[in-house]
């Protein structure tokens, strides 16, 4: 056969890995494998550290981990023979470097035994990462020969070396570059690329480069679901020479498809071009969802991921009657189903009556289970057996957040008794200035809107109700003032400005890192901005407090926003 008739059958295989959980990945890549060798494909690719789950954080520094990793990689590569390779990323030990002995690692794989072990060359530390912290970068040779085709193989962070240099200063070097350098013809590139909003089309765009750049056609195989915190859209792209889409797997849920190319048509025509798709579990999906769609999605799998991989079922949340606490409900039950969601409304005396009706309406028209549980017994016999202690007897504060405490101790009651794990309700406007209780309304096992800005919380509960055809959020809860309900006619813009300017704000202090000078020339009123910056980090206690928060957006409160408490701003 000669080079201009080789052809390349590619599996793409986007798995749901759980991190750990060894032997479940290895069965799921076995049956990948034998899918894909059912339709004859020549290359089966996997996502980076996908024996593992990324990312492992320190389950890495168990020895035991890494011999049950081991040997499941030994049983893969044993699965494959002269017809059938694999591309499977996994934790390699390096033995060149005694103070960081772990590498992030691609393993290929073929003729029944690890033919090539791959290292990942940039190790991110920016944003949620801190690869640095477990793997070592060592210096090997990505390039291989599978049925006459030279293939290069990089990892994740190795495709965006061109974009992260301001972050990194030391990405002095394209991996990408240095593959195609060494006689690429095909390039692969596994990762584990988390979700944030508007990722999808940079991250496209990224790799069409890396294809128009080199004339090469890459093969981008991505991870899929929610590991804590983190949300992994998959989304898994095959691109032509020209940067082209040929194939696109499925967004925010498990896919697998087989793209052909015919390298040697490339070198004729100037660049090697996929000749044709099939095995598709998806349709390719060119354009892009809206902004309230792709967050809706990432927090749907976010919550199904986090409950069921925690080996729960079922999850409990108050029902205030409020725009939050309302779509976090219709949430839980687009991930888990209405007979794994129970919520409760617990009024106190200064709960209005339409708050109670949309509680209570709410949970009749998603099916779920509902309770109402009123505070104010427990709520009056705190005020008089404190009373006598407080110097100053006034209403305030104090007694505001009494009553969220109460809520957090009937919900986690419930949790413990039942077993359900207790969702907070709070979104990301509220925790970045303090607007929430301390064991109170931050109660609980995951923040499912804590990325979430109070206008896109608007956003999705509108797009639910469009979708449904009627509003399964009351069209009250949409249109009423926001209130806490925690003293009597209160409002929260009686100590925050509206949530249109406060979110802006939020966004060019917290994601885009402006200064308040820069802020307030953007046409905000420097007395807002300042107070708005002194709230976020006046507030970074109890953000430090906080459940696992899911990231939807660039920047989120959580693994990814390290700020230190007893610090002067």
């Amino acid at each position: 056969m000669n080079e201009s008739s080789r052809r390349l059958r590619v599996a793409m295989a986007q798995i749901n890995f759980r991190v750990g959980d060894i032997e479940k990945n290895s069965e799921q890549i076995l049956e990948a494998m034998d899918r894909a060798r059912e339709d004859g494909a020549d290359l089966a690719v996997f996502s980076e550290l996908a024996l593992m789950g990324y990312p492992p954080r320190d389950m890495v520094d168990r020895r035991s981990v890494l011999q049950r990793q081991d040997r499941a990689l030994e049983e893969i590569a044993a699965a494959t023979d002269d017809a059938l390779a694999v591309v499977v990323g996994f934790v390699d030990q390096n033995d060149e470097n005694k103070g960081h002995r772990l590498v992030n690692a691609a393993a290929f794989c073929a003729n029944g035994e690890v033919e090539r072990r791959i290292s990942k060359q940039l190790l991110p530390t920016y944003d949620v990462f801190d690869e640095r912290r477990y793997f070592h970068a060592r210096s090997t040779d990505g390039v291989v020969c599978w049925k006459g085709v030279k293939v290069g193989i990089s990892i994740c962070e190795d495709a965006w070396a061109r974009v992260q240099s301001r972050e990194m200063p030391d990405y002095v070097d394209d991996p990408v570059e240095a593959l195609v350098d060494s006689g690429a013809a095909v390039l692969v590139n596994i990762a584990a690329s988390p979700f944030s909003l508007n990722k999808e089309a940079f991250r496209r765009d990224l790799l069409a480069d890396h294809c128009k750049r080199h004339n090469k056609p890459l093969v981008f195989v991505n991870q899929i679901g929610g590991h804590d915190e983190l949300i992994f859209d998959g989304r898994s792209l095959a691109l032509d020479a020209d940067g082209n889409i040929q194939a696109r797997l499925a967004g925010f849920e498990e896919d697998f498809q087989i793209v052909e190319l015919n390298p040697g048509a490339a070198e004729e025509s100037g660049g090697a071009q996929f000749e044709e798709r099939t095995g598709s579990d998806s349709e390719i999906e060119i354009g892009d969802n809206t902004r309230a769609e792709q967050a809706r999605d990432a927090v749907v799998l976010g919550i199904r991921d986090y409950v069921r991989k925690s080996n729960f079922s079922d999850v409990i949340l108050g029902l205030s009657g409020g725009i939050d606490s309302s779509l976090s409900a219709v949430l839980a039950v687009d991930a888990l189903g209405a007979e794994h969601v129970h919520g409760v409304a617990m009024p106190s005396r200064f709960s209005s009556s339409h708050s109670r009706e949309d509680a209570r309406r709410l949970g009749n028209n998603l099916g779920i289970a509902f309770d109402e549980i009123a505070i104010e017994l427990p709520y009056q016999g705190m005020l008089e057996s404190l009373q006598p202690h407080f110097e100053d007897p006034s209403f305030g504060v104090t007694e505001e957040n009494i009553q969220a405490r109460i809520r957090g101790i009937y919900l986690m009651a419930l949790s413990n008794k039942t077993g359900k794990l207790v969702l907070a309700c709070g979104n990301k406007s509220e925790l970045a200035v303090g607007y929430t209780t301390l064991y109170g309304d931050m109660c609980g096992a995951l923040a499912v809107i804590g990325d979430l800005p109070k206008m896109l919380v608007y956003e999705i509960a509108r797009l639910y109700n469009e979708e449904a055809g009627e509003p399964v959020i009351p069209k009250r809860v949409l249109t009423k003032a926001p209130s806490a309900e925690l003293r009597a006619d209160q409002k929260d813009e009686d100590s925050l400005p509206p949530y249109e300017v406060l979110d802006s704000i939020l966004d060019q202090y917290v994601v885009e890192h402006r200064t308040i000078e820069e802020i307030v020339e953007a046409g905000f009123d420097e007395v807002v901005v300042r107070d708005v910056v002194a709230k976020i980090h006046r507030s970074e206690f109890k953000r430090w407090q906080a459940p696992p928060i899911l990231k939807v957006t660039t920047k989120a409160f959580g693994v990814g926003w390290r700020y230190p408490l007893a610090a002067k701003y």
